[in-house]
């Protein structure tokens, strides 16, 4: 399999069972699991939950749900576990971990998508 470049922010696409939705993601190699937000997750009707897990953060270990669902990137499907968080107040509601990048995916700090130069354009709720 050929290995595909992404850049720090990626544009993916999440299938839930009912509606998909295109999203900025942020690549985060120092992350072993790819995460997603709750209100995102049930909006989609990603899941169901198939276990918990602990993930230990910078605000310490917390016990977190974990679903299964389908992600688009680089034109590839990957269907891979997700912790669900409450991501609403940062900037990217989807966090690609190492659980998806070790499938065949290298990272280019330097690579940017036309996506990620309009929405950094644009202000965002955060204000960063």
């Amino acid at each position: 399999m050929e290995k595909c470049i992404v850049g720090l922010i990626e544009k993916v696409k999440l299938n839930g069972s009912e509606e998909e939705q295109e999203i900025l993601a942020r690549i985060d190699t120092g992350a072993t699991n790819s995460s997603i937000d709750l209100k995102l997750a049930s909006k989609l009707r990603l899941g169901p939950v198939i276990q918990s897990k602990i993930v230990k953060s910078t605000h310490g270990a917390k016990l977190r749900p974990v679903i299964e669902a389908e992600v688009e990137i680089c034109d590839r499907k990957i269907k891979e576990k997700f912790t669900l968080a409450d991501r609403g107040h940062m900037r990217y509601q989807v966090l690609i971990g190492q659980n998806i990048l070790k499938q065949g995916f290298l990272i280019d700090p330097s690579k940017e998508s036309v996506e990620v130069k309009k929405s950094e354009s644009s202000p965002d709720k955060s204000g960063k």
